[in-house]
């Protein structure tokens, strides 16, 4: 019997030496990403395992552990980028407006004197009929989406003193001068002020915003970061929805705007009053023109009277519109009357040319340089 000290020594091969023991074997941590800075996010519990020849300890990361803390803090983003709304006025307008900002997610309070709460409810917006209890929800925007004859009216009513000092202030009226210096004068000074203008509506928006101009001019917003971030955020919903942003002083925005704006509401209720109706044969652009009369009219009078008392280019354009129009009277009677003087003077015997019957006797005068024509009839001598 071989003794046991010498049992393998007549191996060939000797078995390997063990391992040496890993002393600093350095721990896989999970690096902090910018989301755990920003956030804090744990790094998560730590498995532990030992190598089986006793070295050193092994950690590593619960994946599933990092995934919920990375959707928890996207969620948390999201939250803050909400915003809440106080829609003051929930009528036409602004219940068109709250549908694209309960889309995107943002949280409603709607205000109106007229009981709006089931299309509020429909929308998942709270509704409020005392302006006391809309103020206390602290809204951080209070969206001004009245009338303009109203604006002034409505925005006394409100308490104030109820609201955070940093409230944000936004309106959208049709015209802007108007409401700047209203907001100026009656707001507090800590306030912030966003004048806008969406250059559409219900009718015109109905299938979506992309490329439809939206102008706004900051007339004051704080310098801190939270409340240039918010007006950022506030602006940034019209934008995700693909209008085309224009910022704009409210000056030149009126001025613009009575070209743009009063002189189509203008033409589309003269058109209304010439009561026009479809036909058989109805042209190209007699089907703009009843489109005209449709969407201009589906607006308020008290729309149509604010964009003519509140912008003062509107004044200065109605008479040049009138101007225009005596003009090209005047034109179209100037051709006639050279066209009569022709047949009255130059056509044979017995051929057919006019005469003025009525108060002219026959002859084409002018009053104040303005053409007067009796009514003609064709008659042969």
């Amino acid at each position: 019997m071989i003794p046991s000290h010498l049992q393998f020594a007549s191996l060939p091969h000797p078995l390997p030496p063990p391992p040496p023991r890993l002393l600093n074997l350095p721990s896989f941590r999970p690096r902090a990403t910018l989301l755990s800075r920003v956030f804090r996010v744990p790094t998560g519990r730590c498995h532990r395992q030992r190598r089986p020849w006793g070295g050193g300890t092994v950690r590593a990361l619960d994946a599933a552990q990092a995934f919920d803390y990375e959707s928890r803090a996207s969620e948390e983003l999201e939250q803050r980028a909400r915003l809440k709304i106080a829609i003051v006025g929930f009528g036409n307008f602004g219940q068109f407006l709250a549908r694209t900002f309960a889309a995107q997610g943002h949280a409603i309070l709607a205000y109106s004197r007229s009981d709006h709460s089931a299309v509020a409810g429909s929308l998942g917006a709270a509704f409020f009929r005392d302006p006391h209890d809309l103020c206390e929800q602290h809204p951080d925007v209070v969206l001004l989406c009245t009338s303009i004859l109203s604006a002034e009216a409505v925005l006394r009513s409100l308490p104030f003193q109820r609201l955070r000092r940093s409230t944000l202030f936004v309106d959208v009226l049709s015209v802007k001068e108007f409401p700047k210096n209203l907001l100026l004068h009656i707001l507090p000074p800590d306030f912030d002020i966003l004048c806008t203008h969406p250059m559409f509506g219900p009718e015109s928006g109905k299938h979506g915003w992309a490329g439809l101009p939206f102008v706004y001019d900051k007339v004051r917003i704080g310098d801190s970061e939270d409340r240039v971030d918010r007006c950022r955020r506030f602006l940034d919903i019209f934008a995700r929805e693909g209008c085309r942003m224009v910022e704009m002083s409210c000056a030149e925005h009126d001025e613009n705007a009575a070209e743009i704006q009063f002189l189509t509401h203008t033409v589309g209720r003269i058109l209304a009053k010439l009561d026009l109706k479809s036909t058989p044969i109805n042209t190209k652009g007699y089907e703009t023109l009843l489109k005209l009369v449709e969407n201009t009219c589906s607006d308020s009078f008290d729309l149509y009277n604010g964009l003519f008392m509140y912008n003062k280019n509107s004044t200065e354009l109605l008479e040049r519109l009138e101007l225009a129009f005596d003009s090209l009277k005047k034109e179209l009677f100037g051709r006639l009357h050279d066209i009569l003087r022709k047949q009255l003077f130059e056509s044979p015997n017995g051929s057919r040319f006019p005469v003025l019957c009525g108060d002219a006797f026959g002859r084409l005068v002018y009053e104040d340089n303005n053409l007067v024509v009796g009514k003609c009839q064709w008659i042969r001598e």
